[in-house]
């Protein structure tokens, strides 16, 4: 069975997805640094209304996945506490100062994971040697593995995603960043068994009044105050039904 995952910055977006097909949830905080860390509010919510599986993000900051003592600290107080929430799953990764995974660090969260399902996220599109850090996640005993093929994007890095699918003994290789209706069947074609994908659209507000020229970003670029990320359940929904499609083709 290809299971769809859907990466969720918010409890509202997670029952969207729910409603309307998703197999997982990957829960974070923050869509413009890339996905940190939900907040305990957050997580608490999502055990009491959301029945499919949550796997929620562990990543303390955002930029690069090379952390400071006080950065990982918090990283296994985090994975403790979601292993003591009773998530089925948790997703993080660290790296050394050379780009290699950072093998003590990683060992370390996977003793405080506990039971839980580990996935290895884009910091492994981070790495410098993608077959040497497949094969250590293997030893560490990650479930799976979220990344690009090492790109931009994910259609930009399918070379590597199929190698990768057909080398992995261990982690299974979930193909993320830009997956979308217009190119999920690539992925499908890789045969690989998971795909993630935030599945959403930039929705305005419900605020009539705008308070022109203020905004709570530091970089006033292209800040628009009143949109935000949301799950499109129409998307999530037409994702499934070609899933569907597929497999039953085969």
């Amino acid at each position: 069975m290809i299971k769809l995952e859907i990466c969720c910055y918010s409890i509202s977006c997670a029952l969207v997805a729910q409603q309307t097909g998703a197999d997982r949830i990957e829960l974070c905080s923050s869509p413009s640094e890339g996905g940190v860390t939900p907040s305990l509010g957050a997580l608490r919510q999502a055990m009491q209304q959301i029945s499919i599986p949550v796997h929620p993000i562990v990543r303390p900051r955002g930029g690069d996945f090379c952390y400071s003592n006080a950065d990982f600290e918090v990283m296994k107080n985090d994975v403790a506490l979601i292993r003591d929430m009773g998530f089925p799953g948790v997703v993080f990764g660290v790296l050394n100062e050379e780009g290699h995974i950072d093998w003590l660090r990683m060992r370390q969260l996977m003793s405080l994971s506990g039971n839980m399902a580990v996935t290895f996220h884009r910091a492994f599109d981070m790495c410098l040697n993608p077959y040497t850090a497949l094969q250590q996640l293997t030893e560490l005993g990650v479930q799976r593995i979220l990344t690009s093929g090492q790109q931009q994007n994910a259609e930009m890095g399918l070379p590597l995603l199929k190698e990768l699918v057909q080398a992995s003994q261990g982690p299974i290789i979930m193909p993320g960043a830009g997956v979308r209706m217009s190119n999920i069947g690539k992925f499908l074609e890789i045969e690989t068994t998971e795909i993630h994908s935030s599945a959403g659209k930039m929705v305005p507000s419900s605020m009539k009044y705008r308070k022109v020229g203020v905004t709570m970003s530091s970089d006033e670029r292209d800040v628009d105050e009143y949109s935000y990320y949301r799950v499109d359940g129409q998307l999530v929904e037409s994702m499934k039904n070609i899933i569907s499609l597929f497999k039953r083709k085969k």
